[in-house]
């Protein structure tokens, strides 16, 4: 996980560094016309279809759909557990107990389609991939295959007992941006419903005794999430959060169980 986060900033941070020399190549009225275009906007990489979605001063005022491969997006932040309305864990709930500082969540998206209606308003429907990973503070071992998330306390101290779960996620946004000002920047505001199916689950496990022990199980997680986004951000930077609607986990104890998560968005676009 730490390799494809690294790997994807590198990316990003690369992109910005070309974004510059690209300056000069951006789109016209004329690349706007093109059916496949290859660009770099706001520090991260596109490819599209059916003209780039730009962001400079190239006139879009009529309607068109647009859409490809994107590395955009990328949201790392926290997330944090909600309790039947509160961020105190009650008593059932308790072994889940974590460290706020290292409870995090990161997400892309890599592939986007939709019509954009004029230069201020766009919908879009996108596909990428969402990660969340709790740091527990107690020394447990959650159970695999286990209906009701029984866990083995411990005799020895973890350095590191991380719970985490990845999703393929599908947004529908809705996007609203201003004019470009002088700078060729805009302020952005985006909204919209989110659904997400579940990759797997993972507990990673460090400890001076045992070593590294990573175990895979689905540990309960929602095999289907739905909730959504808000994102207000300023050329290729902002802001976000997310709110998941339904439980986090199936079972019964751990019903009003819920995930939210806020943070950095890099690459609005």
């Amino acid at each position: 996980m730490k390799k494809l986060i690294w790997t994807t900033l590198l990316v990003s941070g690369l992109a910005g560094v070309m974004a510059q020399s690209a300056s000069a190549q951006q789109d016209t009225e004329e690349s706007v016309k093109k059916k496949s275009t290859f660009g770099i906007d706001n520090g991260l990489i596109s490819i599209s279809i059916n003209g780039k979605d730009s962001t400079t001063k190239a006139k879009a005022n009529h309607g068109r759909f647009m859409g490809g491969i994107t590395l955009t997006r990328l949201d790392i932040g926290f997330s944090r557990l909600i309790d039947n309305g509160s961020f105190s864990l009650s008593d059932k709930n308790e072994f889940l107990d974590y460290t706020g500082g290292k409870t995090s969540t990161v997400s892309f998206d890599v592939l986007q389609f939709g019509y954009r209606f004029d230069p201020h308003f766009k919908i879009y429907i996108a596909g990428g991939f969402d990660w969340t990973m709790i740091r527990l503070k107690q020394n447990i071992t959650l159970k695999k295959n286990s209906p009701t998330m029984e866990y083995d306390q411990e005799p020895i101290v973890f350095s590191k007992n991380r719970l985490s779960n990845s999703y393929v996620h599908i947004p529908l946004n809705f996007e609203l941006r201003t004019k470009e000002n002088t700078h060729g920047k805009r302020f952005y505001f985006v909204f919209g419903p989110e659904v997400a199916f579940l990759l797997n689950g993972k507990v990673k496990q460090v400890s001076k005794e045992r070593g590294k022990e990573k175990f895979k199980d689905d540990y309960n997680f929602e095999p289907f999430r739905y909730g959504g986004s808000l994102r207000i951000g300023y050329g290729g930077l902002g802001i976000f959060t997310k709110y998941y609607f339904n439980d986090m986990f199936t079972t019964t104890a751990q019903k009003g169980l819920k995930n939210m998560a806020f943070g950095v968005t890099l690459g609005l676009n």
